[in-house]
């Protein structure tokens, strides 16, 4: 026989409340750190390092989930990356294998991911594997055991995405959004000041700084590593942070490519000069490469590299101020000690040698 609707008179008022937060397996904002299982995916990245050693130093039961070999180019070993989390469960396996990820990253019960996990290159298909559907898997694995929370580290440029990884990270974030069984936190920041650090030692050799258009064109309030750091791991026990998306900046006024020299000619007493390079040259560069990969479709993530660089060239990144650590603090530091431990990677488009 057909279904009757009931009036909505005779509901109880149990099915007429509007559907609540996915309930907690663990109350993250009362339990004692030790007692939170936390696992770190891209933890060996620039800013999932940070962010693995914060929680440590909070006390987290901090699972950092890594590859056998990792860093930039794959330099470190798997004795390396345990010197380097001391205080941390390291378990080496595979997020892109969810076997892998189950069977050693999960293999005891976790109660929050934070994923840091980013394509090492920003390729199309890098991109869809990780960007996209590694997170995923770690989603997905949190679910299946009935964890409680999901943060996400994203990016800022999600909101304008003509970009390859920057639609597999928006993919991500409304899979997230769409799913109830585990909140969330979605951290967008807008620029680390590693990828403002590029020009550092050209700037410090005496030689000209090196900016598109007039060197305004675009503008960041970039933030640090550690300030960063620490808005993600707030983000597991600041409520107000649940199932929101978060766009984080660093503190101060937003800073373009010119300003940026001027810190810096200043920092190191240099008298200011400048090699400008028309935008224009990225359409050409960016046309070019993608006409002749019609024919060598090898060709397709190199204009892809393009894009990136040209995006990167253009658009303002900017959002709400967090932490305490200007690019005029950062650029000082640099001065000082040098730049071990910024290296760009695979995505650079000034190289850093960290001397």
């Amino acid at each position: 026989p057909p279904r009757t609707l009931l009036p909505t008179r005779l509901l109880s008022p149990a099915r007429l409340r509007a559907p609540t937060a996915p309930r907690m397996a663990v109350d993250l904002t009362t339990a004692k750190p030790s007692d939170v299982r936390v696992l770190v995916a891209g933890c060996t990245g620039y800013i999932g390092r940070f962010v693995t050693k914060e929680l440590i130093s909070r006390g987290y039961n901090v699972v950092a989930f890594s590859r056998d070999k990792a860093g930039v180019g794959g330099k470190k070993s798997m004795d390396d990356i345990r010197a380097d989390f001391q205080g941390a469960d390291v378990r080496f396996g595979d997020v892109t294998d969810m076997q892998s990820l189950k069977d050693v990253g999960f293999k005891d019960k976790v109660d929050v991911v934070v994923s840091c996990l980013a394509s090492r290159t920003g390729g199309i298909q890098d991109s869809n594997d990780i960007d996209y559907q590694a997170s995923l898997n770690c989603l997905n694995a949190l679910k299946e055991q009935g964890g409680s929370h999901y943060v996400l580290l994203s990016a800022i440029c999600v909101q304008k995405p003509l970009l390859e990884f920057q639609r597999a990270k928006l993919k991500l974030e409304e899979a997230i959004q769409a799913q109830g069984d585990v909140t969330y936190s979605i951290v967008r920041p807008t620029a680390f000041f590693k990828s403002l650090a590029g020009q550092v030692s050209i700037v410090k050799g005496g030689n000209p700084y090196v900016m598109f258009g007039d060197g305004e064109i675009c503008k960041a309030n970039a933030i640090s590593e550690a300030d960063l750091a620490i808005v993600l791991a707030d983000c597991i026990t600041n409520k107000d942070r649940y199932n929101m998306v978060l766009p984080v900046g660093g503190p101060g006024d937003p800073v373009t490519p010119l300003q940026q020299s001027e810190i810096l000619f200043d920092l190191f007493d240099k008298e200011p000069k400048y090699i400008k390079v028309p935008i224009g040259v990225f359409d050409a560069i960016i046309g070019t490469i993608e006409f002749f990969s019609k024919f060598f479709p090898s060709l397709v993530d190199t204009a892809e590299f393009a894009k990136i660089g040209r995006y990167y060239a253009t658009e303002d990144m900017v959002a709400p101020s967090y932490g305490t650590t200007t690019l005029r603090d950062f650029f000082k530091d640099v001065a000082e000690n040098g730049l071990q431990g910024q290296e760009l990677g695979d995505q650079a488009v000034f190289n850093i040698d960290g001397k």
